[in-house]
């Protein structure tokens, strides 16, 4: 009840939420002589998210490919696929700048700490949004790829971002839908239909990003909890957040399994997913006996582990994909 009362004061219209505008307002007009570098631009497209996202979007169009590579329109499809997700990304900046002000690592962001504009940031998300799908509609010739990344980028911006990350401990599952998007554009705009390959692609980025983002909110809960989120950790606790991790992590395996079950995928990748997931599993297992200050450099192994595992299969779905004979 305490950390929901905390986040209600914070994100209704109470004088508390007046505030915390009227002081990142009037930190934006202090700091407007301040120069702007094209590093803030490139910092606001959160290019980790990008380059993490846009590897599986980058194996997803290579199992659907089956090594039949074009490489030209890879490129396209790569292309529009980050410009997407940029879009998104700066549209978060501009949503989340009152809380990004509250929390130590994100108040000196160009907008929370005055050097870009609400208005400008506004404006070049939207503008990256529209020529990303523009990109993918007429450069990688795929309006399927473009309609998933236009519910991919509505699905991030409004649902997830606007509504349930100020409200809910549900955030982290809706923005998981969103979140899922990237490697089924690549498959799509290859195979021009939604099938099994698409599902199970989905499937897994789905089931992965709960418990790698889980992770990062246990190791930076205090963080959460004064900006206001109610991150599941926040609200629920430590404990009910591992639980959560687990089960996660467990459907993981399965899925992995039928990418070759269904003879997308060889048995070098079988093996190397089911070991990393088990390797996964074991970790959440074992933070349970993780309490108290322990806890924290266990959430930080978790989540580097997380990032590790989703790169070792992006790439082995690449190097193990089945041959079309």
């Amino acid at each position: 009840m305490e950390n929901q009362a905390s986040y209600e004061s914070v994100t209704s219209g109470s004088p508390q939420g007046s505030v915390g505008t009227e002081s990142i307002d009037a930190s934006n007009k202090q700091s407007a002589h301040e120069p702007v570098t094209l590093k803030e631009f490139y910092r606001l497209v959160k290019p980790g998210i990008i380059y993490s996202n846009l590897m599986t979007a980058f194996a997803g169009y290579w199992m659907a490919a089956h090594w039949e590579v074009s490489w030209i329109h890879l490129i396209w499809t790569m292309l529009g696929t980050a410009l997407v997700m940029a879009g998104g990304t700066v549209l978060n900046n501009y949503l989340d700048r009152e809380m990004d002000a509250k929390m130590e690592r994100t108040k000196n962001r160009a907008l929370p700490s005055g050097r870009l504009s609400a208005t400008f940031v506004l404006w070049y998300g939207i503008i990256l949004g529209i020529i990303g799908l523009a990109v993918l509609y007429f450069g990688a010739a795929s309006p399927l790829a473009a309609l998933i990344g236009l519910l991919g980028l509505f699905l991030y911006v409004w649902l997830y971002t606007a509504w349930f990350k100020r409200t809910s401990v549900w955030s982290t599952f809706v923005g998981a839908f969103s979140g899922a998007t990237p490697p089924v554009i690549g498959y799509c705009a290859v195979t021009g239909t939604v099938d099994a390959g698409a599902i199970l692609l989905f499937a897994f980025l789905f089931l992965w990003q709960p418990p790698h983002f889980w992770a990062l909110g246990i190791r930076r809960m205090e963080e959460y909890r004064a900006a206001g989120f109610p991150l599941l950790p926040v609200v629920k606790g430590s404990y009910v957040t591992k639980i959560s991790m687990v089960r996660y992590v467990v459907l993981l395996v399965p899925v992995t399994v039928m990418l070759t079950a269904y003879g997308y995928l060889g048995y070098v990748f079988l093996i190397g997913s089911t070991i990393l997931g088990l390797i996964w599993m074991l970790m959440c297992v074992k933070g349970f006996k993780e309490t108290g200050e322990a806890e924290v450099p266990w959430a930080k192994r978790t989540f580097l582990f997380s990032i590790m595992y989703l790169t070792l299969l992006s790439i082995l779905m690449v190097i193990d994909t089945v041959k079309i004979s």
